[in-house]
């Protein structure tokens, strides 16, 4: 479903294989300008039919001498687009406009002191005349040629930042779009408002706007919309979306599966009960779900046992809803791009993206996610603006096989309950001491071991808990949280202390790589 404002002009976003290419479209869209990202051999007519605002090039592992390195079209660089090439994208358009490109004597890999040429540059206003840029190239441009004029400096890279003298097109060595450049979003901005004359239209407001009337004359007047509500943010906010064009035509899904966090279903209910005017239904599932998982313990078999119990469980109720011919999701951007979904993003798939199984085709519904040309950062924001609760929008990821794949070992109603109630006391500390936020995610494991311990002067051998938090921005890599040392021991002592069968608190300090976030 194209939510976009056809009238809006997209900055394009082309993808040489680089591993922050979508924080490239975050860091454009924080400067509220619409970032889409496409493929790098992206046709000359198909970028004049979106009409864009800019183009940037991303960067990429490869030399852009080598053979089969990735290529865009020379024409794009004449058509009068201003265009903005990162690392490789620079190296790429330098060599393409009689720059020569070479591995660099010295290769310059973290931080680096740059030094701004012409403090009058419109792509370096404001930014110091020397700062700290975050550098990662073997190659870099040698000979930039006639036609270039070099704005920036490094002690081992004498074209840092280049622009040309007849045509639109900008370049930097180094990397804008991520924090270790302190003035990288400023330059991005400059590119953007000084250069591109960005309207600055791409806001939540507007995409609330623009959202409702599409969805309006998709679904029309009768019809109704089903939407599975997980407790996560992207369900809710999906929900909140649709009831705010649709009101009470909307049914809201909610399956208790029995392998929810403590309080989970009562904070669905209070938060679209009293803030939306859709339906909402609750099914109570969680003996079919412990059913279905009766002495597995294997992770991936948990998973599939889930996943077919819930699609039975969802289209039993779906099925009785009448007048629903369309189905929700709560698809973000990253999930598109991701599994090949975008017509022009990239070709390579890196995962298939099901959110409800296989329910649109089985149950004759058509497809509706509204939110997938958002971030999950812009998510948030849509959230708070369709008035949704603090408490629902910034919530921690939760895996869809809920607390199973944090119960390790078989999943009992018991183990489930002290695994709950462990999990429910590290939160609450962490958000009584104000690092909620600050944590991208946290949760409690119950292991399927236990160990000897002493309590009230006697020995016992119960389960041992382990607790987790990261910090990331993209949950592609994290590391794990230094979190206060008298958090972890109040958060140790009240678990010992309250959930009977606990005598051993660990902390998991492995970063990902070479762990992953969740324990299964």
């Amino acid at each position: 479903m194209e939510l976009i404002d056809p009238a809006a002009r997209p900055v394009l976003v082309l993808d040489f294989g680089a591993q922050y290419v979508q924080l490239i479209a975050r860091r454009v869209r924080e400067r509220h300008a619409f970032a889409r990202i496409v493929r790098h051999d992206i046709t000359p007519e198909r970028v004049r039919e979106l009409n864009p605002l800019a183009l940037i090039l991303s960067g990429g592992p490869r030399s852009v001498y080598e053979p089969g390195a990735p290529h865009c079209d020379p024409q794009l660089f004449r058509m009068g687009i201003p265009v903005l090439g990162i690392c490789y994208g620079m190296q790429l358009a330098a060599e393409a406009l009689g720059g020569k490109v070479q591995g660099a004597p010295a290769r310059e890999f973290g931080r680096a002191e740059c030094q701004v040429l012409d403090p009058n540059e419109p792509l370096f206003h404001g930014v110091p005349h020397k700062t700290i840029v975050w550098m990662s190239h073997g190659d870099q441009v040698q000979d930039a040629g006639p036609e270039f004029v070099p704005l920036a400096v490094t002690a081992t890279c004498p074209i840092a930042a280049v622009k040309h003298r007849s045509l639109p097109f900008f370049g930097l060595q180094f990397h804008p779009e991520v924090s270790h450049t302190p003035y990288g979003s400023l330059i991005l901005g400059n590119f953007l408002d000084r250069i591109c004359k960005n309207p600055r239209n791409w806001t939540m407001g507007a995409f609330i706007e623009r959202s409702i009337e599409q969805i309006v004359r998709r679904v029309g007047l009768s019809d109704r919309v089903v939407c599975g509500l997980s407790g996560g943010v992207d369900s809710a906010v999906c929900a909140a979306l649709l009831a705010r064009a649709l009101g009470p035509r909307v049914v809201c899904v909610f399956v208790d599966t029995g392998l929810l966090r403590a309080g989970e279903r009562l904070a669905v209910a209070e938060a679209f009960g009293s803030r939306t005017n859709a339906e909402l239904r609750v099914v109570d599932g969680a003996d079919r779900f412990l059913a279905a998982l009766n002495g597995v313990t294997e992770p991936q078999e948990k998973r599939v046992r889930i996943g077919h119990t819930f699609i039975e469980v969802f289209r039993d109720e779906a099925r009785s809803i009448a007048g629903a011919h369309f189905l929700a999701q709560g698809t973000l951007y990253p999930d598109v791009i991701e599994s090949g979904g975008e017509p022009d993003g990239p070709a390579a798939t890196i995962k298939i993206h099901h959110n409800v199984g296989g329910l649109p085709d089985e149950l004759g519904f058509k497809l509706i996610e509204p939110l997938r040309d958002l971030f999950k950062d812009e998510v948030r924001r849509l959230g708070l603006e369709l008035g949704l609760p603090d408490s629902l929008v910034w919530r921690h990821p939760f895996p869809g096989p809920g607390l199973a794949v944090r119960c390790l070992g078989e999943v009992t109603a018991p183990r489930l309950e002290v695994l709950r109630q462990a999990d429910a006391i590290f939160l609450e500390e962490l958000r009584t001491a104000r690092l909620d936020r600050q944590v991208a995610q946290a949760f409690a494991v119950l292991l399927p071991i236990q160990s000897v311990g002493v309590m009230g002067d006697a020995r016992t051998y119960e389960s041992v808990i382990a607790i987790r938090a990261v910090e990331t921005e993209d949950f592609m890599t994290a590391d794990w949280s230094r979190l206060p040392h008298d958090l972890l021991a109040r958060t140790s002592t009240r678990i010992i202390n309250s959930v009977k069968g606990v005598n051993r608190v660990v902390y998991d300090i492995t970063s990902k790589p070479p762990g992953t976030i969740e324990w299964e």
